[in-house]
């Protein structure tokens, strides 16, 4: 499995994206071997197409997954998980929220990465957090200053 993680990854790297996660979920009562591709300036529906078009094959002599389950190449999203340490390396310069194992949340924009921990500009200053100490983390936007762009 960690083998065809590796050909996949090369396979979206020389298309242009980089690989940022690979998950498998069922929805719907079907399972989805789904995998999240990025790319400066975003990704685009070709290139999702061209890389399944790539990889579905592969996945035809080497099952990820046992049973019937369908091929999903997507972008992650303006406001996506963070899960690895390369989500959060990948993320430095944007706007994240951050729920901490204790419960308190952080949001702010993520300024630095590394070592196994995130800096976080906030209102009330910079603070730092352990991987280890984040339940969950995600990117988002402030939609808010978007609309004043179209007022």
């Amino acid at each position: 499995m960690e083998n065809l993680q590796e050909v996949i990854k090369q396979i979206v790297e020389e298309n242009g994206c980089q690989l940022y996660d690979i998950e498998i979920v069922e929805e719907n009562g079907a399972k989805i071997y789904r995998i999240y591709i990025t790319k400066p300036g975003g990704v685009t529906l070709n290139d999702c197409t061209k890389i399944n078009n790539l990889i579905s094959p592969l996945l035809d002599l080497e099952d990820p997954i046992e049973g019937r389950y369908f091929l999903e190449v997507s972008s992650p999203g303006l406001e996506r998980k963070l899960t690895k340490p390369q989500h959060f390396e990948m993320s430095v310069g944007e706007q994240v929220k951050i729920t901490k194992t204790d419960g308190e949340k952080i949001k702010g924009q993520l300024t630095h990465f590394a070592e196994g921990e995130v800096t976080i500009s906030t209102k009330k200053g910079e603070q730092k957090v352990k991987l280890e100490d984040i339940r969950k983390a995600k990117t988002y936007i402030d939609w808010n200053n978007y609309s004043k762009l179209f007022k």
